[in-house]
């Protein structure tokens, strides 16, 4: 059991969360946030949801735009950013 001073605090989970999904944080950190997680309804929701963000954003299919959208597309950023 981790004592007070290695306590995570919600958000640091949130800024752990894209490393830990990827398998990229250390044992000990993942570990933390794993404990965390076991007390931490909002942070268990939290983490299912970004999961699956992830898991749909890689099916998606890279396509590419029609000329004439990609056109109007550069236009209304260049309008944007002039603004």
């Amino acid at each position: 059991m981790a004592d007070a001073q290695d306590e995570m605090e919600c958000r640091e989970c949130m800024d752990l969360l894209a490393d830990y999904v990827d398998g990229a944080l250390p044992k000990h950190q993942a570990e933390l946030l794993e404990w965390h997680l076991e007390g931490c309804g909002p942070c268990v929701a939290f983490v299912r949801t970004y999961k699956g963000t992830v898991d749909a954003a890689k099916r998606l299919r890279e396509t590419t735009l029609p000329p004439e959208l990609k056109e109007k597309l550069r236009a209304f950023l260049k309008r944007s950013v002039r603004q």
